[in-house]
């Protein structure tokens, strides 16, 4: 009893001096001492102590803003060393902001002394991302198991600059986090709150020098806990708790907001000052370098989707996208074509541009790629690309010639992250959903015969769909053809491949197929009279890939999926059927799974036959339960062995 008790007073103690008043430089022996996190005893780190403090000021030449970043860092073991490497994001161009990093140290105890190592300047490196963009990257000194890191740093700028995205929780405990805001009565923000914990709020006025009042909100979350990976997440900082500002209006002091002075209040906002900017809108209107290249494409195409792919080939083919991402060009459209390289703007609004000169009714469509998150209210800054949108007759096509493998509606994975905003000139816009509505298919044949010896021999052919075949060019198109071959040797249990062939590799618009030899030393197992099959070979996966006793992520596959196997297995001479797996058909329900498994055999040969539908790309997380189940039976169904008995 006093044994338990002296472990609760313990774990008390660690959260109050974790909860008392912050002073940066002043890192405690305690900290330094403490061997595991309090509340997760296998964190690799912990936030100590994180803050931002956003200042926009106004003085008689004009506004200002300071924003002041500072953290407290503790380091458990060698897995939490990748917290030494931080980076800061800054605008450059005319968004230029300075950036300064007024002290960062490690902190060590050594034979029970603080020891304080700062951070040198050969450890920073600022990079430029592109015209607009720079990152500032440094590395933490001296880091061991044990090390708590600091560093605070501030950015400048001559102007209104919104308040950065701050993330309270992440994939290691934090147990404190503010972010406190000061906004002046002249402007106006609109705010968004995502993940299911939520900061506490206070927000609180004041008179400011230069006869203003501001408000002051303070966000603060205390003690929240790791969010972990889970399987099929696009991003797991789209379900983090966190805080994100836009900027939407400026106010005049009487309090009245003009019409024409709101920036991101709401879509058409949205529109109208992308489409005024000259990097977007004006670069649209220039048609002049590419009309004869355009004419020439049109001709003998009669039907309004080849007349569209010629173009979208065209400019995919022409192009070469230099990996920038951003909705607005650095260089323009006509230095793009005439260089044939550019960013994903001025490779896509190149295309609109392209379009809209046959009188297409092609417009741009804003999209947030998967690893930055989604938009979820009218934004211009929460978009990092833009892509191409046909309004046709028959709905909507959607065009990303960055794509190497891309083509109509079939687009790069990592656009696929919910919903994008296509923008009109007339400052109209319309949700664009971007999850795939259609099937894609894997259809596998294979046809082999075992030996009495267990040893399987035969063909196996694959042919791939839309995203499935996608996904596959994205990953093995540029692999060197000995590697892939190795690769996939090892991941279909060890099986040696011969005359393997690939049709279709580059050709995006047409289904792709793989053809090979094999032979498995692993497919059956002779043990006396008997021999046991696996009959599905390399074709299942072993284990459930969902795991977790809960889940607090939506289930996002990327897009739906048919998968079809025809097996055809020659039964060694000398043998006969003793049992084989009795045939299933599984369904979650609502129409989102289903999973059949059909087996037959005749004379000496056994025929297996499995489909599995997954409809839905995106599922809700109290949809786990039901998924998890569904996933259980599947893969015990396809992993139940043949059994043969050699004939009397």
């Amino acid at each position: 009893m006093f044994k338990n008790c002296t472990v609760v007073f313990f774990l008390l103690l660690c959260l109050s001096a974790g909860a008392q008043k912050y002073e940066f430089g002043n890192v405690s022996v305690a900290e330094l001492e403490q061997k595991k996190h309090p509340l997760d005893s296998s964190a690799v780190a912990a936030i100590l102590y994180a803050s931002c403090d956003s200042d926009i000021a106004f003085n008689r030449l004009g506004f200002t803003t300071k924003h002041t970043v500072t953290k407290r860092i503790k380091i458990y073991n060698k897995e939490g060393y990748e917290w030494a490497n931080q980076q800061i994001i800054h605008g450059l161009g005319r968004r230029s902001e300075t950036v300064s990093i007024s002290e960062a140290a490690t902190y060590n105890l050594v034979d029970g002394k603080v020891v304080k190592t700062k951070l040198k300047t050969d450890g920073k490196f600022d990079e430029k991302i592109n015209k607009y963009i720079g990152r500032i990257k440094f590395t933490m000194p001296n880091v061991k198991e044990g090390s708590v890191l600091e560093f605070r740093y501030q950015i400048d700028y001559h102007g209104i600059s919104t308040p950065p995205k701050w993330d309270f929780q992440e994939n290691i405990p934090v147990d404190y986090s503010e972010l406190k805001t000061h906004v002046p009565e002249y402007l106006q923000f609109n705010t968004n709150q995502k993940g299911s914990l939520f900061p506490k709020i206070t927000t609180a006025k004041q008179e400011r020098t230069g006869n203003y009042e501001e408000t002051i909100t303070t966000y603060v979350s205390k003690n929240l806990p790791a969010l972990n990976q889970e399987i099929y997440v696009t991003n797991i900082r789209n379900y983090t708790s966190g805080i994100s500002h836009e900027f939407a209006a400026y106010k005049f002091s009487g309090g009245v907001v003009l019409a024409s002075e709101k920036l991101a209040a709401d879509w058409p906002s949205v529109a109208r000052n992308i489409y005024e900017s000259d990097d977007f809108g004006d670069e649209l209107k220039k048609r002049g370098y590419f009309e004869k290249i355009v004419d020439s494409l049109k001709l003998g195409k009669t039907s309004r989707a080849d007349i569209i792919s010629s173009i979208f080939n065209y400019v995919k083919s022409n192009i070469k996208w230099n990996k920038q991402m951003g909705i607005v060009c650095e260089y323009g459209l006509k230095n793009a074509l005439k260089t044939k390289s550019g960013n994903a703007a001025e490779i896509n609004l190149l295309l609109v541009a392209m379009l809209q000169y046959i009188e297409m009714d092609a417009w741009p469509v804003l999209v947030s790629t998967r690893t930055n998150g989604i938009a979820l209210f009218p934004s211009i800054t929460a978009f990092d690309h833009v892509i191409a949108g046909v309004e046709t007759p028959m709905g909507m096509t959607l065009l990303d010639a960055t794509g190497e493998f891309s083509s109509p509606d079939i687009l790069p994975l990592s656009d696929l992250n919910w919903y994008g905003r296509l923008i009109r000139s007339n400052n109209t816009s319309v949700q664009v959903d971007l999850v795939p509505k259609i099937l894609s298919k894997e259809v596998c044949r294979l046809n082999l015969s075992i030996s009495k010896d267990g040893v399987a021999e035969g063909q196996f052919r694959r042919q791939l769909t839309d995203y499935e075949a996608l996904s596959f060019r994205e990953k093995n198109t540029n692999t060197v053809k000995e590697v892939y071959l190795e690769t996939l040797e090892n991941e279909n249990d060890n099986i040696a491949i011969d005359n393997y062939s690939r049709e279709n590799e580059k050709e995006a618009s047409q289904p792709l197929s793989e053809t090979y030899h094999f032979k498995s030393q692993t497919a059956a197992e002779v043990v006396d009279q008997r021999m046991y099959i696996s009959p599905m070979l390399f074709l299942t996966d072993k284990e459930n890939p969902f795991k977790q006793e809960k889940r607090e992520c939506p289930i996002d596959f990327g897009y739906p999926v048919q998968r079809k196997y025809s097996i055809s297995i020659q039964m060694p001479q000398g043998y006969k059927v003793e049992s084989v797996p009795v045939s299933a058909n599984y369904v979650t329900g609502d129409d989102v799974g289903a999973f059949r498994y059909v087996v037959g055999f005749s004379g000496d040969t056994i025929q297996i036959t499995v489909g599995f539908d997954m409809n839905a790309a995106v599922l809700p997380a109290d949809y786990y339960e039901v998924l998890k189940d569904f996933f259980q039976k599947m893969i015990d169904k396809q992993n139940e062995r043949i059994v043969l008995i050699k004939a009397s």
